[in-house]
């Protein structure tokens, strides 16, 4: 195995979430010894991280998103390269190249399921034969639903001998806060689809990010405003559903439709019962509804790059240590068995909690993860980190996985 300076370099140190990581990397007890680095564009930037979080022997990497030599000479020195640079389709490609051309394990927090296939369809193979592991998705979106699937079909074959076909995520319970570089990805998502026909219909497809699947079902789509019999609760769309679900079906592409076949999936947030929950359903699916057509129209992207939070803004410190989740997972067999799992987190989900899940992640593919047991490609969490990473998000990340009936 070829011996690396570092185990971990984070690309975009300086940014709101990369620099809630480098704080959490910089109080983790791993032995031995953690050896990672920062890299960015800015050398003052990085150096105030460093001050900051009071790191001052750590090693910092100057390296431009769209500069490919730079980047190759990053890669050269380490086992695994986690990025937050995005939006991830402006910023993202080129790292993800030289990762997967040089066999470097990567992980990164994109949401953006367009980019992903693109990515998919560009260096999956070139990652298959160099050995690198590309890991998306590694942050609230979409470890929790990932993960939380797979943890709740493990349940279901130890319990009743076989796997789910029907699996729905209810988010129960969430308090945090989004930032600016956030909503800059969601609002260039929507800027390429407004003049795009055909990638308006890939988006649209569940099976998005699972070319060459052969064993689809019609997937359900939760509608604005409806009472949902799964949870007893009025529910709204969950706004980070269409990245999930995609992710979801693709690790039970990439592990041989382990789930079922075919396998159900959908995700929806609760919002109360009764007459109240109806009335508080029908307004915050109402103005769910019109964020997103203000978002399709140019004037409207106009007017909401002015009126949200701007790339480097996002909650603070406070309001992250105060944010939680709690996620309730439905599953139902081919046989009709039911369970019902949990998983929750204890931080704002966005922030506090996806640079925990982010961390070890990254530290799971440096240390955990072997490549003669998981072989290069795009992958997701569950397809990579399995098991091994619930454990570690249990132990060190504030998250729990359980069974509720």
């Amino acid at each position: 195995m070829a011996e690396y300076k570092y185990d971990i370099v984070i690309f975009g140190a300086s940014s709101f979430v990369g620099e809630i990581l480098c704080n959490y990397l910089a109080g983790c007890k791993e032995e031995p010894a953690l050896r990672w680095a920062i890299a960015g564009r800015s050398a003052s930037k990085l150096e105030a991280v460093k001050a900051k979080i009071g790191k001052a022997d750590l090693d910092i990497i100057i390296a431009d998103a769209s500069d490919e030599t730079a980047l190759r000479n990053l890669c050269g020195q380490t086992r695994v390269v986690t990025t937050t640079v995005g939006p991830y389709a402006l910023y993202g490609e080129t790292l993800l190249k030289v990762c997967a051309e040089t066999g470097t394990d990567y992980c990164d927090l994109t949401g953006e399921v367009q980019w992903i296939r693109q990515m998919v369809d560009r260096y999956n193979d070139t990652a298959k034969a160099s050995g690198a592991r590309i890991v998306n998705c590694c942050g609230f979106d979409s470890i929790p639903s990932d993960l939380g699937v797979l943890y709740t079909q493990q349940q279901s074959q130890e319990l009743f001998g076989e796997s789910c076909n029907k699996i729905q995520m209810r988010v129960k319970a969430a308090k945090g806060g989004l930032s600016g570089g956030t909503f800059a990805s969601l609002i260039n998502v929507m800027k390429e689809a407004a003049g795009n026909p055909a990638l308006r219909k890939e988006m649209a497809d569940p099976y998005s990010l699972c070319p060459g699947e052969s064993n689809k079902a019609r997937q359900i789509n939760p509608g604005l405003a409806q009472f949902d019999t799964t949870s007893n609760s009025w529910t709204i769309p969950f706004i980070m559903a269409a990245i999930n679900t995609r992710v979801v079906q693709r690790s039970n592409f990439l592990l041989k439709q382990a789930y079922a076949k075919p396998f159900l999936y959908d995700e929806a947030m609760q919002v109360g019962t009764g007459i109240s929950g109806r009335l508080r359903a029908t307004a915050i699916g109402g103005g769910f509804a019109g964020f997103m057509v203000t978002a399709s129209l140019k004037p409207g992207r106009w007017l909401l790059e002015r009126l949200l939070p701007a790339p480097g803004e996002g909650p603070s410190p406070e309001e992250q240590q105060s944010g939680y989740f709690d996620l309730d997972f439905y599953g139902t067999t081919p046989k009709g068995k039911a369970l019902k799992c949990k998983v929750t987190g204890d931080r704002d989900p966005g922030y506090g909690s996806t640079a925990k899940m982010l961390g070890q992640a990254s530290i799971c593919l440096a240390r955990d993860i072997n490549k003669s047991e998981v072989s290069g490609g795009l992958l997701t969490p569950a397809s990579c980190f399995g098991d091994t990473l619930i454990d570690r998000l249990k132990t060190y990340s504030g998250l729990s996985f359980s069974v509720i009936e």
